[in-house]
């Protein structure tokens, strides 16, 4: 800004030299304002450059700091192990070794009812509780599968491990040729708390683990199959020992109940809750319109008429038979140990033949082997179709939640497409086994359960098969169209 003087106008002869000399006026007039403001600015400057070195410095440090702290890690990215991510896993275990594994060991109680406790009841009509129990395991999937998607995942683990407890000491006060008292407490108990787990035990996996996923769904799939072994063989001693039923069945429920507090002190959730929980409705309508997903819905729901017919009869029919009783009560010892070793070297193999690929190789060789068990006459025949049908059904069962999870796409809509696949697939197991039964008649007719429990299973096979084809027919399309989208 300049501070001008107002002086008397020039003469016209004045030219240049009084213009010049007016300036210089002009600025010589107020030296002190000029002055102030000069310090001022000079001021300013200084205080800038100050400020300037702080922030540096302060960006130094910061850097310097940077250099030895690692961020914290986004939630999206999974952590593949850690205390937390392997005791899930381990409490995951221990839910499969207390539900499926239970369930799987159905055969004893089959055995034990149709000789002993419920005389008065046909075969296929005992079947039903197991058949139940199963049913109820995988069908619940439907209800814990979408409360599982809301954040409901303790609320379902505690609430199932409670009512499995209860239903087991409930059992152990039945009285014998008391049918509604079995069925209430083991079908209908034990099946709705198996069924409150399953789902969210599986799922939560899927919090931690990506890459290890398979291998560590097979772990804990191995869970079912110690199961398997284990409660057989204390059953058995159990109730044809001096406790008898009911305090076996109390001393069953005392090593459930422990189980099942480890397991919910044990598993932590991590990602969190989608902001628009999964609809059921629009899943299932676009599980109606994924080809592959509906054939695998398919192929589950033939396979499962089969699948339990060897678990629920396998130690009768060695009684019956002639095989020594003693060995006959390890007969599903056997076939739940070869299980065992198949579900833990199934994620191994999988990872060389693929998911789907060894989920119709073992379909195919389980419903070979059903149909050997027509010929099971002697103590080799129920060692050789025992190893042999436990190994590939084991390899079958562990590959279960692999397959839904491949062809899932979007994991926010794993749970609703576990739920929906379980409970569809739960009617065979409902009444694979009744059907059985009542084929198998009082004359203990063998021949004519497995043909048709063989049939069924290669059924399933088949369309997996199908599954195969039109999953890897969709995924040439799908890489065809992200070519052309590069190229243009």
């Amino acid at each position: 800004m300049v501070y001008a003087q107002v002086l008397p106008p020039l003469e016209p002869h004045a030219g240049v030299c009084a213009h010049k000399y007016r300036v210089l006026a002009d600025i010589t007039v107020l030296p002190s304002r000029m002055s102030f403001e000069s310090g001022l600015r000079t001021a300013h400057t200084e205080g800038a450059a100050l400020q300037g070195d702080k922030e540096r410095s302060e960006t130094l440090e910061a850097c310097q700091v940077a250099k030895y702290w690692d961020p914290p890690p986004s939630p999206h990215e999974f952590p593949e192990g850690g205390l937390a991510a392997w005791a899930t896993a381990f409490g995951a275990f221990l839910i499969q070794f207390c539900g499926f594994g239970y369930t799987a060991s159905f055969g004893v109680y089959q055995d034990f009812y149709t000789q002993h406790y419920l005389t008065n009841e046909t075969s296929s009509t005992i079947s039903w509780i197991g058949s139940t129990n199963a049913f109820l395991m995988t069908a619940m999937g439907l209800v814990s599968g979408s409360l599982h998607d809301r954040g409901y995942f303790y609320y379902l683990v505690i609430a199932g491990s409670c009512l499995q407890s209860f239903s087991l000491f409930m059992l152990s006060w039945s009285k014998p040729d008391h049918y509604y008292q079995i069925f209430f407490s083991q079908g209908l108990g034990l099946g709705i708390a198996s069924g409150l787990m399953y789902i969210p035990s599986m799922a939560i996996l899927s919090h931690h683990f990506r890459r290890r996923r398979t291998l560590v769904m097979t772990f804990v799939a191995t869970g079912s199959s110690l199961g398997a072994i284990i409660h057989p063989i204390m059953l058995n001693n159990l109730f044809n020992g001096p406790l008898g039923f009911a305090n076996g069945v109390r001393a069953s429920a005392g090593l459930i109940s422990s189980c099942l507090l480890t397991a919910c002190l044990c598993m932590r959730t991590r990602l969190d809750l989608p902001a628009k929980p999964v609809n059921y409705l629009a899943t299932a309508r676009k599980c109606i319109c994924d080809v592959p997903f509906m054939l695998l819905i398919a192929g589950a729901f033939l396979f499962q008429l089969g699948f339990y017919y060897p678990l629920f009869f396998f130690q009768l029919d060695s009684i019956k038979h002639g095989i020594s009783v003693k060995f006959s009560f390890y007969s599903l010892v056997i076939l739940n140990g070869s299980n065992c070793i198949g579900r833990v070297t199934s994620g191994l193999i999988a990872g060389f033949t693929g998911v789907p690929n060894l989920t119709i190789m073992s379909s195919i060789l389980c419903g070979v082997f059903i149909f050997g068990m027509i010929g099971l006459s002697s103590l080799a025949s129920v060692v050789v179709l025992g190893v042999l049908y436990g190994y590939s059904s084991g390899l079958n069962t562990a590959m279960a939640a692999p397959l839904m999870t491949t062809l899932t796409p979007e994991l926010s809509e794993l749970g609703a497409r576990m739920g929906i696949c379980l409970f569809t697939l739960g009617f065979g197991s409902l009444i694979g086994t009744p059907i059985s039964g009542a084929l198998l008649t009082s004359n203990y007719t063998w021949w004519i359960p497995g043909l048709f429990s063989g049939i069924a299973s290669l059924a399933g096979a088949v369309m997996f098969i199908i599954m195969r084809y039109m999953f890897l027919r969709r995924q040439r399309v799908d890489v065809s169209l992200l070519g052309n989208q590069a190229v243009s």
